[in-house]
C-alpha cells in the first residue's frame, strides 16, 4: 500500500501537538525525522550545546513518538555526511517513500519555509503560539509605519483576561510594571539565588555529545556544563523549579549583571519554549498562579508574563510581517568585521569577557547581556548586522531565526530604522557600571572618554552621538542624548572622533 502522507517533523516542533500530526493514522503514515550537518556548519556555526540540545530533545522525542506507536524514519547526524542540506536529505527520503502527499507544521525560518513551499509541502499554522500569524497581520493592519509591542501585548491581555481586573482593567491598576523592573544587585553581589533546574545528560544525550565532537570538532562552545531540558518532562520540572524558587526575585533583578553569574533569577525555559516541550499558555498560566497564590509580587509576574505573551508572540509576528528584508536591513550602513573574540572571550574590556564566557561555557546569556553588552557593542563598533546577527544564531542555545533575528536587527542593532522599537538602544559605560560589577575590574573607566584608560563603549557611544546627532535630536526619546554631545566644544568632540577612530581601527586588539 502506497504511503500516504508523510509527516515531516523539525527540531524545534517537539509536541504532540504538532497540528501536522492531527490526522495521523500509522496504518497509512509514516513521521521523518532528520538531523543534518548543514544546519550547525553551513548555515550557521553553531554552539556544540545548541547543537546537542536540538538534537537530543529531537531523538528523544522520536523515541516517544515510536513508544507511542508512530512508524518513524530518523536520519542521523552521521548519516550520509556527502549530504549535509537538510532539504536535500528530505527530497532522498520522499524519492525512496513516495508518500502521496508531505506535511509539516510551519517553520520558525523563513529559509524552510521556502524550501518547504517549493517541494509542495502542505504547511499547516503553528498552533503552538497564542497569537496566530493572521491575526497579527489584522491588528498590525492598523499601524501605517512604526509598530509597539505595549499595544499589542495589552490588546492579548484583554483578549485572553490574562493578569487582568475585569473584562478591561489590568490588574494592580496598570499594564506594565517595567520600572520596577530594573534593580542592580546590592553593592555586596546578588547573594544566595536559588538555582535553575539542571538535568544529567543520559545515555542518548552522551550519544549526541559524541556525535558532535565526533562530526563537529571545530564549532565553538563547551558541552561540559550541559543541563539542559531535552524532554517534556524535564522542561516541566524546569518551569516548576523557576516558577516556585526563581520568580519571586525576578522582577527586580531581570536587568542586573554580575560577574560569573550567568543565570541570575530568569527562567531558563526560552530554550524549552523555543522546541516547543512546553506550551505558552502553560508558562503564562503557572505565573499568573504563582502572584493570585502570593507566591510572586504582581511585578514579577507580569514582567515575565509581558516576556511570554507580549514580547515573544509580537517578534514572531515582526519576523514573518518584515521577511526577507529584515535580513538585509542596515540603517546605519555598518560594515566593520566582527572582532575575532566574539569567539573566544579575549578582550580587556570585562563586561564583554564576562557575557561571551559564560557564552561559550553555557550557550546563554540574559536579554540585557545580549541587548545592553554584546549587543550595544556591536552597534556602537559599527558592525555589519549580518555578521552580528550570524553570531547571535551561532551562540545561544534558544537561538531559532524567528525569535534571534528581529532581537538583533531590531533591537540590539537598530538595523531596520526602528520598525518596532521607538529608539536604538545604546549608553555609555556609566550604565553597564550601574548595572553590574564589571567595570571594578576593568582597565578601561565608564567615565572616560578619550586616553589609554577611556572605556571603549563610552568613547564608541560618544562618537555615535556625534555621528547621529540630527536624527538623535528629531527623536524625544533620544532628544536629551543629542543635547549632551552639543553641549562639549568642538575640541571636545574633535578628541572624540580621534580616540574612537582609534578605537574602530584597534577593534581586536580591545
Amino acid at each position: 500500500m502506497q504511503l500516504r502522507h508523510l509527516i515531516f517533523i523539525l527540531g524545534d516542533q517537539l509536541w504532540l501537538g504538532n497540528p501536522a500530526l492531527a490526522d495521523f493514522d500509522p496504518a497509512q503514515d509514516r513521521v521523518v525525522m532528520i538531523e543534518a550537518l548543514g544546519e550547525s556548519s553551513q548555515v550557521a556555526w553553531s554552539h556544540k550545546a545548541r547543537t546537542a540540545l536540538f538534537l537530543s530533545a529531537m531523538r528523544h522525542f522520536s523515541a516517544q513518538l515510536q513508544a507511542q506507536g508512530y512508524p518513524v524514519t530518523y536520519l542521523n547526524l552521521g548519516d550520509d555526511p556527502a549530504t549535509p542540506d537538510l532539504l536535500a536529505r528530505l527530497d532522498a527520503v520522499v524519492a525512496q517513500l513516495a508518500p502521496q502527499s508531505v506535511h509539516a507544521c510551519e517553520p520558525g525560518e523563513y529559509r524552510l519555509q521556502q524550501g518547504l513551499l517549493a517541494r509542495g509541502v502542505h504547511l499547516h499554522a503553528d498552533t503552538h503560539f497564542i497569537c496566530p500569524l493572521a491575526d497579527f497581520d489584522r491588528w498590525a493592519a492598523g499601524y501605517k509605519s512604526s509598530l509597539r509591542m505595549e499595544f499589542f501585548y495589552r490588546q492579548m491581555r484583554a483578549k485572553h483576561g490574562i493578569l487582568m481586573a475585569n473584562a478591561k482593567d489590568p490588574e494592580g491598576g496598570q499594564w506594565n510594571y517595567d520600572a520596577d523592573n530594573r534593580s542592580a544587585y546590592p553593592k555586596t553581589g546578588p547573594g544566595t539565588i536559588a538555582p535553575p533546574a539542571s538535568f544529567a545528560p543520559d545515555a542518548m544525550t552522551r550519544a549526541v555529545f559524541a556525535d558532535v565532537q565526533a562530526l563537529l570538532p571545530n564549532n565553538p562552545g563547551s558541552l561540559d556544563s550541559f543541563g539542559w531540558a531535552v524532554t517534556r518532562e524535564q522542561a516541566l520540572a524546569a518551569l516548576n523549579t523557576f516558577v516556585q524558587q526563581r520568580l519571586v526575585k525576578f522582577g527586580d533583578y531581570q536587568d542586573a549583571m554580575w560577574t560569573r553569574t550567568p543565570w541570575g533569577w530568569h527562567s531558563i525555559i526560552s530554550t524549552s519554549l523555543n522546541l516547543h516541550l512546553l506550551d505558552p499558555r502553560e508558562v503564562i498560566a503557572a505565573a499568573e498562579t504563582a502572584y493570585r497564590a502570593g507566591q510572586a509580587t504582581l511585578a514579577s509576574a507580569e514582567g515575565f508574563i509581558r516576556q511570554i505573551l507580549g514580547w515573544r508572540e509580537f517578534i514572531r509576528g515582526v519576523y514573518w510581517r518584515d521577511m526577507p528584508t529584515m535580513a538585509s536591513a542596515n540603517h546605519y550602513q555598518h560594515a566593520r568585521d566582527l572582532p575575532a573574540w566574539f569567539w573566544t572571550g579575549k578582550t580587556h574590556m570585562a563586561c564583554m569577557k564576562d557575557a561571551i564566557d559564560q557564552t561559550l561555557e553555557h550557550g546563554y546569556a540574559h536579554h540585557i547581556q545580549r541587548l545592553m553588552v554584546t549587543g550595544q557593542f556591536a552597534l556602537l563598533a559599527q558592525i555589519a548586522p549580518q555578521q552580528v546577527e550570524h553570531w547571535y544564531l551561532s551562540v545561544y542555545v534558544d537561538a531559532v531565526e524567528w525569535a534571534e533575528l528581529p532581537n538583533v536587527a531590531g533591537m540590539a542593532l537598530h538595523a531596520d530604522g526602528g520598525r518596532f522599537t521607538s529608539k536604538p538602544y545604546i549608553a555609555s559605560g556609566q550604565y553597564i557600571k550601574r548595572q553590574s560589577n564589571y567595570c571594578g575590574s576593568c582597565r578601561y573607566k565608564p567615565d572616560v572618554r578619550t586616553g589609554p584608560q577611556a572605556c571603549p563603549v563610552s568613547a564608541l557611544y560618544w562618537r555615535h552621538l556625534d555621528d547621529h546627532a540630527a536624527s538623535l535630536s528629531a527623536n524625544p526619546r533620544t532628544a536629551l542624548m543629542a543635547k549632551s554631545i552639543e553641549r562639549l566644544s568642538l575640541d571636545e568632540r574633535a578628541a572624540i572622533r580621534a580616540h574612537s577612530d582609534a578605537v574602530l581601527a584597534n577593534l581586536d586588539g580591545l
